[in-house]
């Protein structure tokens, strides 16, 4: 059966009953596949793909607009400078000189993006 917007609607009760009624069975499916796959996604989060992925699905979760996000991350990624102080970028994201992706905080609730700057630039901006 292909999935069809029109036929779930049509039938959304029934998927949410079906829903309910296995919801510890898909508990259980999840924590067993969690398991048997937390070294591979380990292995994968430290690939240039993964860490690709991972990082536009957060700006996507976080509410960043953006046209083209590989084209974002190509910017974010190559930017080795602080567009605001002109400091050079660490390698660890969470320290001071770590690299961001500022965004108008007085616009929107939404990502509307300025700079890629270093994490104190960032905090002195908002």
């Amino acid at each position: 059966m292909v999935w069809d917007k029109n036929t779930y609607y049509d039938n959304y009760d029934y998927y949410k009953k079906y829903r309910e009624e296995h919801k510890q069975q898909k508990k259980d499916y999840d924590e067993k596949y969690r398991e048997e796959n937390k070294q591979k996604l380990k292995e994968k989060r430290k690939t240039f793909n993964g860490r690709k992925s991972s990082r536009i699905s957060d700006w996507k979760r976080r509410g960043v607009l953006c046209f083209d996000f590989n084209l974002l991350y190509d910017l974010y990624i190559n930017c080795n400078k602080c567009e605001i102080c002109n400091v050079e970028f660490g390698d660890n994201p969470r320290k001071k000189n770590g690299r961001c992706l500022d965004h108008d905080h007085n616009i929107t609730d939404k990502f509307n993006i300025r700079y890629v700057c270093c994490r104190s630039c960032n905090i002195k901006l908002k």
